[in-house]
């Protein structure tokens, strides 16, 4: 765990030269399921012949994580000369959906999240049976080769999930709540499987309703209450850190709260020591590497990761992280 902090700090240290050098950012349009979105990364794009690469995630209104995706992926986007286009539904048959219309418009790339796998399969293979390469991100791993899609680019969650075991046990933690949001995502079960493999405590899971807030709140708080025992909150989402937080105050707890990515909320906490680290797998970097890596395929045929998944976490990082994360979170990078 040690060393994955070191290398979490180098990595972050490394990003902030490379961001300030190459002057990242991004603009464009609003990002929806019919209207392209560009971004702005400076120079010139490249002066391969214009394509469109629609990415279909999984993500729930107000997921601040899939800003961050759409930042990286814009921004690669400018560069290779790109239109990108965006939609997401939590609900996997409307996730299909989404897939089905983007390969019906004849889409030069797919980006998709597998976190129903089996909810978009048929429309994966429709993609890739209609010559449409496709590559996963963020979830479903495993089943991106199986599915036809070129590469995977993402944290590998169980072992993100036996990296949280082993800090909370390192931090003396006894018992731990993991809070799932989203109930049937495959990617939030094995995160709190692997906590459950490498903690030498006990781990109990909560499962709450990611959309209501408010609703998830008062679940967090109940299950505090009733259980004084519990002495870590495991999130697993930025969002549901600010939750547990309000949650841990209205139940009188002393639980010390952990959570799974980063945003700039996330990093002000971490500052006020209101929670005590969070799993950064590099969202910027999914959305980035995924265009890209469409773009090289269809440009050059390269595969990124040569059939294997392209890693981009975990790394725990913590309040000393701070000085360099704030920089990058208030720039949407991070």
């Amino acid at each position: 765990m040690r060393t994955t902090r070191t290398a979490a700090a180098a990595l972050l240290a490394a990003a902030a030269l490379t961001l300030t050098a190459a002057g990242c950012s991004s603009s464009g349009g609003k990002d929806s399921e019919d209207k392209p979105s560009n971004g702005s990364g400076g120079g010139r794009p490249a002066a391969t012949a214009r394509m469109t690469v629609a990415m279909v995630t999984h993500s729930g209104e107000g997921d601040t994580f899939w800003d961050i995706v759409q930042s990286g992926a814009k921004t690669a986007a400018a560069k290779d000369n790109v239109d990108f286009l965006y939609a997401a539904n939590k609900d996997g048959k409307e996730q299909s959906q989404l897939i089905d219309s983007y390969v019906a418009k004849k889409v030069d790339g797919l980006i998709v999240t597998l976190a129903k796998p089996e909810a978009v399969k048929a429309s994966v293979a429709k993609a890739v049976a209609a010559g449409i390469p496709v590559v996963t991100i963020n979830s479903g791993g495993q089943h991106s080769k199986a599915f036809g899609a070129l590469s995977h680019i993402g944290q590998d969650e169980a072992v993100a999930g036996e990296a949280v075991g082993e800090e909370l046990t390192a931090r003396g933690r006894k018992k731990a709540l993991c809070v799932i949001h989203e109930q049937g995502n495959v990617s939030l079960e094995e995160r709190c499987a692997g906590v459950r493999k490498t903690f030498k405590g006990t781990v109990e899971n909560l499962n709450v309703e990611g959309t209501n807030m408010p609703a998830a709140t008062s679940s967090i708080e109940a299950k505090l209450q009733s259980a004084k025992d519990i002495d870590a909150v495991v999130t697993l989402g930025a969002p549901f850190a600010a939750a547990s937080v309000k949650a841990r105050e209205g139940a009188g707890s002393r639980a010390e709260i952990g959570t799974f990515d980063l945003n700039q909320a996330v990093v002000g906490r971490l500052k006020a020591g209101q929670i005590g680290f969070a799993v950064d797998q590099q969202p910027y970097l999914q959305g980035y590497l995924a265009v890209d890596g469409i773009w090289l395929h269809r440009t050059n045929l390269n595969i990124t990761g040569g059939g294997k998944p392209v890693l981009t976490g975990p790394a725990v990082v913590t309040a000393k992280d701070v000085p360099v994360l704030e920089e990058l979170t208030a720039r949407g990078t991070r």
